[in-house]
Parts: C-alpha cells; sequence; structure tokens
C-alpha cells in the first residue's frame, strides 16, 4: 500500500504503478547520466548524441510527468465517482433493506396469524381425535365384553337365540311362531315356526360352533389345519345329528329343521371349504342358515302363511260375497217398486191436475152465473124424472 496526501493505494493500482514507473526511469537516467559521464571523456562524438538523448529523455520525462498529473486527476475523478456510487448504493440498499424488512414484518404477522389459525384448528381435531380414542377406548370395552360373552357356552347360546329372536321377530307376525317351543318328546327348539300343512311347523335351533372356528383360523402350520379342519367337521355333524333327532317329529312337526348360525364368517367357511358337511345337513334334512339366508328363508315363509290365511278366509269371502248378491236382488227389487210407485204417483198427479183445471173452469162458469138448462145424466138403475130440470154450464162435456 502507497499513501499520498489522504489516499491510500494498492501496489496494482495504475497511479502507483505509474509512479513505479517514473522511478524506474529516473533511475535508469541517473544511472545513464553517471554512464555518460565516465564516458564523456572517451568520446566527443558520443556525447552529443547521448546529451541529445537526455533531451530526449528528459522530455519524455516531462511527458510522464504530465501523464501522472493527468492521470492523478483522473484518479481524484474516479474516487469522486467510486465515492458517489457508493452513496447510491447505500442509499439504495437502505431503501431495499426497507422494503424487505417491511415484507418481512407482513410475512410474519401473516404467518402468525396463520399459525394461530392452524393452532385452533389442531386444538379442535386434537379435541375430535380425544373423542374419538374415547370411543374406541368405549368400543374396546365393548369387544372384550363381546368376548368374555363368547367365550362362554352358555351365554354364547344365550347369544344366537338373542339374534334369531330379534331376526324372527322383524320378519314374521307374532301369532306365527313361538319361542322355546317344547315338543311332546320333551326337546325345546329355540323357535318353531307355525306354518300349515304341508309341510307344517318347522323347528329352527341356534348353533354357534365358534371355538372349532377360531381353531381353524389360528392354525399355522398344515398339521395344525387338518386337525382343526377335522374338529369343525366332527362338531357340525353332531349338531345336524342331534338337531334331526330332536327337532324332526313325525305327525308334529316338518320333515325338514334350520340349523341357525349367529356368523356369518362360519357360514361362509362352511360353503367355502366344507362343502360336503352342507351336503350331508341336506341328506338329514337339516338346512343351514345365516342371518342374511334366515330373514330371506323367514320371508318366503311368511308368503307361505299369508297365502294359507287366504285359503282359511275364502269361505268366508264366499258367504258375504252371497249375502252381497242377495242385498243386490233386495235393492233391484225394492228399486223397481220405488221406480212403479213414482210412475203411479207421477199419473196421479197428472189425474190431480186434470180435475184441478176442471174445477178451476167451473168455478169460473159459476162466478159468471153462465147456466144452462140440461138434461141430466142417466144413471144406472134409475128412472128418468121427466119433470126434473138439470143446469148445464157452458163447456161442460161431462
Amino acid at each position: 500500500m502507497i499513501t499520498l496526501g489522504d489516499t491510500t493505494y494498492p501496489l496494482d493500482h495504475p497511479l502507483v504503478l505509474g509512479l513505479l514507473g517514473f522511478g524506474a526511469v529516473l533511475l535508469f537516467m541517473v544511472i545513464l547520466l553517471i554512464i555518460t559521464v565516465r564516458a564523456a571523456g572517451r568520446s566527443a562524438r558520443m556525447a552529443e548524441p547521448m546529451v541529445h538523448h537526455m533531451n530526449s529523455l528528459s522530455q519524455r520525462v516531462q511527458g510522464l510527468s504530465d501523464g501522472q498529473h493527468q492521470l492523478a486527476g483522473g484518479l481524484n475523478h474516479v474516487s469522486e465517482a467510486q465515492a458517489a456510487a457508493q452513496a447510491n448504493m447505500l442509499q439504495l440498499m437502505e431503501q431495499r433493506l426497507a422494503q424487505v424488512s417491511e415484507r418481512m414484518n407482513e410475512n410474519l404477522q401473516g404467518s402468525a396469524r396463520r399459525t394461530a389459525q392452524s393452532l385452533g384448528d389442531l386444538q379442535q381435531r386434537l379435541a375430535v381425535i380425544d373423542k374419538a380414542q374415547d370411543n374406541i377406548t368405549k368400543l374396546s370395552g365393548d369387544v372384550l365384553s363381546l368376548q368374555d360373552i363368547l367365550s362362554n357356552k352358555q351365554t354364547r347360546g344365550a347369544f344366537g337365540e338373542i339374534q334369531l329372536h330379534d331376526i324372527v321377530s322383524k320378519a314374521l307376525p307374532k301369532d306365527s311362531y313361538t319361542l322355546q317351543h317344547t315338543l311332546s318328546n320333551g326337546r325345546r327348539a329355540d323357535c318353531l315356526i307355525h306354518l300349515p300343512n304341508p309341510p307344517g311347523p318347522i323347528c329352527i335351533d341356534s348353533k354357534f360352533p365358534l371355538e372349532a372356528y377360531e381353531k381353524l383360523r389360528r392354525a399355522n402350520t398344515d398339521w395344525e389345519l387338518n386337525e382343526a379342519a377335522k374338529f369343525l367337521r366332527i362338531t357340525l355333524r353332531k349338531h345336524i345329528k342331534d338337531i334331526s333327532e330332536k327337532y324332526i317329529l313325525e305327525g308334529e312337526t316338518a320333515d325338514g329343521a334350520l340349523m341357525f348360525l349367529p356368523s356369518e364368517a362360519v357360514y361362509a367357511e362352511l360353503h367355502a371349504n366344507f362343502p360336503e358337511l352342507v351336503r350331508e345337513g341336506f341328506a338329514a334334512r337339516v338346512w343351514i342358515v345365516s342371518p342374511t339366508t334366515c330373514m330371506a328363508t323367514l320371508n318366503t315363509m311368511r308368503a307361505i302363511l299369508k297365502d294359507a290365511r287366504m285359503r282359511e278366509q275364502a269361505g268366508a269371502i264366499r258367504r258375504e260375497l252371497s249375502l252381497l248378491f242377495a242385498d243386490v236382488d233386495r235393492l233391484s227389487t225394492r228399486v223397481e217398486n220405488l221406480d212403479r210407485h213414482f210412475s203411479q204417483a207421477a199419473k196421479d198427479v197428472s189425474d190431480i191436475k186434470i180435475s184441478a183445471d176442471k174445477a178451476g173452469r167451473r168455478a169460473k162458469r159459476l162466478d159468471n152465473f153462465d147456466f144452462e138448462e140440461l138434461a141430466p145424466d142417466p144413471v144406472a138403475g134409475a128412472v128418468p124424472d121427466p119433470a126434473a130440470r138439470v143446469v148445464k154450464l157452458p163447456g161442460d162435456k161431462g
């Protein structure tokens, strides 16, 4: 760094480079002068060119000095321009910083509002999640209670009976079925549908082989799967046999019965992987139904009951129709009599009108004293009196 007055310039600055060049030229001139002085005695002819060269060098040095002054003025101008540019740059940067600061404030305020709103929404959602969590906790407790119910055979049976009762009560009228009906053999059916003969009353018994089904679902190896399938077959065959022997009585019930499975999953598993059990049930006249298929079957039974009741009422309907026809006949007769009476009344009214007209004409003639001597009308069986005189009104024809 080189300092000239109050200004400091770096070594690579043009002015510094010019000054260094100028110093180098001066040094070179001094060296030349020394060489010239030492060589002055050698040759007079060499002194003149050297003097001429020195003059030329002096002019060049003068030109360099002028250039240095011009360069110094240019550097000052550049320095002033640089200072003005720096001032403008600072002012522009201050404006830009103010704008950026304002925008940042606006963005921060907007972000704060959005953050507050998001926090409010998040709080509401958390409240909803807390409520859902409470519902899930409650549902978990209900599921555990259901598992406790299904884990016990007696409560599991009661669960199936309640579900069967609900389905039957929705599909059939109350007088068409009996719950927990005791048959003549002492066996008690979960439900007895009072169908007409044929087919006759049909029993429905609820069975829930949950243990066999869960064992089948939990099987991980082929051996466990085979054992679980064997256990399910044994369980279902026992249920089919029990229903066939207990709830199908000749002369008392229909020649078939229904096994109600209160689980669609168990019903689907049987039809998907154990079709032989379904066929064995058909052979034993035991039809396996699920809640969905039971509802469809009961709707068919309701149609049968409706048709039977219509047949039972057919005699009463015919009797009522006969009475209705008799009433229609009597009504027709009475209408004819009434029409005859109306015709007679119309004739009587017409006769009365004729008589009234005659009476009116007679009264008018009497009022005018318009009498005429007429012979009396002969009366059957009477002797005419020659001395009798009859007064006849004009216009009287009778």
